[in-house]
């Protein structure tokens, strides 16, 4: 059996919001399914590689939010929110991500688009876990439930082990993906990734 894409992505990422919205469609193609992981970009970019946000950074910043809105144009997508505007604290969105990968894994994928689609889509603030109650979630799965999940200890520890993983992983981005043990980071490699299931890789 093919092994899944491993995705991994944080929710404050637009370059995340736009992989999330293809990675299914690309890993059916190819008989794969995705693995769904959220990352920090404040710990893998900020603390262990001591740089600054992108948008921080002088140049590459303004060309940044040019480039987000570039493909946002391409592809026809509507976002209420600009890469400049403040960014939320991805803390309770993240956790309760990794609390409903243990608790309810099959809706981990409709989670992270509920989450993208407000937070990117709509411009909605989920900075706190009691925004989470508003979600527009799968039947099988609570929007309250997950809201308090969000604000409790065991959701805390889960996403700290997902987040060290993907670091022992080697990822530093998002969006990254890891099929058998190639790496590929940013919207713009999945177009690679793409020729690389096709041609088994090279």
């Amino acid at each position: 059996m093919n092994r899944p894409l491993d995705f991994h992505f944080d929710f404050i990422s637009p370059f995340g919001y736009f992989a999330s919205l293809r990675i299914e469609a690309l890993a059916a193609r190819h008989g794969r399914t995705v693995n769904w992981h959220a990352m920090l970009l404040g710990v893998s970019v900020m603390k262990v590689m001591g740089l600054k946000p992108l948008l921080d950074t002088p140049l590459k910043g303004p060309y940044t939010e040019h480039d987000v809105q570039r493909y946002a144009r391409e592809h026809g997508l509507v976002m209420a929110r600009k890469p400049s505007d403040a960014a939320m604290n991805p803390l309770p969105c993240a956790r309760a991500f990794a609390w409903v990968k243990q608790h309810h894994p099959t809706h981990a994928a409709a989670l992270a688009h509920a989450i993208y689609r407000a937070y990117w889509g709509e411009g909605q603030d989920l900075s706190k876990p009691e925004a989470l109650r508003g979600l527009a979630l799968p039947p099988g799965l609570s929007a309250d439930a997950v809201a308090d999940a969000a604000a409790g200890e065991e959701a805390a520890a889960l996403l700290r082990a997902m987040v060290d993983a993907s670091l022992k992983a080697g990822v530093f981005g998002s969006p990254t993906v890891v099929v058998d043990g190639e790496m590929f980071w940013g919207v713009d490699k999945l177009d690679q990734l793409e020729r690389w299931l096709t041609r088994g890789g090279w």
